[in-house]
């Protein structure tokens, strides 16, 4: 992929998943791109080119970006800041009391940055933050400066729709991008993203263009959340389905692709199986109920949506217990651990949340997975197999919690040689039933 000249002198705070992609992607399409954060080694880490964590297509951009000279990282606010005319705030803002999002963080680095703005700074907001959060901006800046020293500056908020395991594509080739605030400072930031806009970088597609949508702030900040809330909740339905064929003897993998066929509902995100995880989902959900019930409404759609997916972890142990009765001292290999292929992200994984089910069992768990190798010390008792095969050596029953790609391609017959028993749970409806039948395995699904 070809490159622009340099266009603007960008900031980014916070070099975590957002922050990295951001600044890495920002600089790609020809801005001169700072990135900070006070984690020393993390900095050190990407200005030597090395992405921290595992993202498809992250690692090359990063290494040539870095050595081009247009992307730099440092843990010096005034080194970042002091001639960057957009600031990029991508701090984490991690679940606090009651589901409502921790602010603390990004209070912080807003009141760092303050002293090293210069005049007419855009503060361009991609944290995750509760609906009004552009106006809370806007007056912890100004408390943070008043008394020093004049200062103008702009808010805007650009939330992020990132797919870990797919963020660079989505942030080059997005659907939309949206931009919420005053229209002048809105029009200022969407500039920065003209070469995505007009897909003019070598590689763009022009047949495909991206739709700019602009906003108020609190209606950008809303879209958000919304739009992690919707795709949560139509997975949660696609959940609750599978759970009514399961009863009524119906098989929910001819009954969920003739919905999706409609194209007002779509085949994506409508897939059975146990759950949904991640950073995103859960963290954006519990913060919009709790947003909406500090205004006194209850959104009862949304607390189902939690519910059913917390009810599809447990579904995957009671198909478990059901099969084989006591799983004290059953061996169970688990395959997958992320909470989606292509990542190394375990936050709220379904594996991790199953496998600590199946530990309080009594059960003895091993596991694979093509990217983890090592696992918090909360799950110490799990082996970690070097493939699928070693991980099934002797079990009772093999789990499939995340739909990698390699797990398609694992033979049948390979599989039951190794296996002590004939159980296969399918936590993803990825397999080919037949073939594995073929190969005198008992293959458990979700919804058929």
């Amino acid at each position: 992929m070809g490159v622009m000249t340099v266009l603007r002198n960008i900031a980014v705070v916070g070099t975590g998943y957002v922050g990295a992609v951001t600044a890495t992607c920002m600089a790609f399409l020809g801005h001169s791109v700072r990135g900070l954060d006070s984690d020393s080694a993390r900095v050190g880490q990407l200005d030597s080119g090395q992405a921290p964590f595992h993202e498809p297509g992250l690692q090359e951009i990063l290494e040539s970006t870095v050595s081009s000279g247009r992307l730099e990282f440092t843990d010096a606010p005034a080194k970042a800041l002091s001639d960057a005319e957009f600031v990029f705030l991508c701090v984490g803002t991690p679940p606090g009391h009651n589901g409502a999002p921790d602010l603390a963080q990004l209070e912080s680095a807003i009141q760092s940055v303050a002293p090293y703005l210069r005049d007419d700074v855009v503060i361009v907001n991609k944290s995750t933050v509760p609906v009004g959060s552009g106006n809370w901006t806007r007056t912890v800046l100004e408390d943070a400066i008043e008394g020093h020293r004049m200062l103008s500056f702009h808010v805007v908020s650009n939330p992020e729709f990132l797919r870990e395991g797919c963020a660079i594509d989505d942030f080059i080739y997005p659907d939309r991008i949206v931009l919420g605030g005053a229209t002048p400072d809105v029009l200022r930031v969407s500039e920065l993203y003209q070469p995505v806009l007009e897909q003019s970088f070598e590689g763009g597609r022009r047949g495909s263009l991206p739709t700019l949508i602009t906003t108020e702030l609190a209606s950008a900040e809303m879209i958000k959340y919304a739009a992690n809330a919707f795709l949560a909740t139509k997975i949660s339905f696609a959940n609750e389905m599978a759970q009514m064929c399961e009863h009524f003897g119906a098989d929910v993998r001819e009954v969920l692709p003739a919905i999706g066929a409609d194209h007002r509902v779509g085949n994506t995100f409508l897939n059975p199986g146990v759950g949904w995880g991640g950073s995103c989902f859960g963290k954006d959900v519990a913060a919009l109920i709790s947003s909406s019930e500090e205004h006194g409404y209850t959104p009862s759609m949304l607390e189902a949506t939690v519910a059913i997916n917390n009810t599809q972890r447990a579904n995957a142990v009671r198909k478990l217990q059901r099969e084989l009765h006591a799983l004290k001292g059953r061996r169970i290999a688990l395959l997958g651990l992320t909470f989606k292929p292509g990542t190394d992200d375990l936050r709220d994984s379904p594996a991790l949340d199953i496998a600590r089910r199946l530990l309080l069992a009594g059960a003895v768990v091993s596991a694979f997975d093509p990217i983890v190798k090592l696992l918090p010390e909360e799950f110490a008792a799990i082996q970690i197999a070097a493939d699928a095969y070693s991980a099934a050596e002797r079990v009772d029953a093999v789990v499939v919690a995340t739909d990698w790609p390699e797990f398609g391609l694992i033979e049948p017959a390979g599989l039951r040689r190794v296996m002590r028993g004939d159980l296969v749970v399918d936590g993803r409806n990825c397999l080919p039933e037949a073939d594995f039948a073929g190969a005198g395995l008992r293959l458990v699904g979700f919804g058929w």
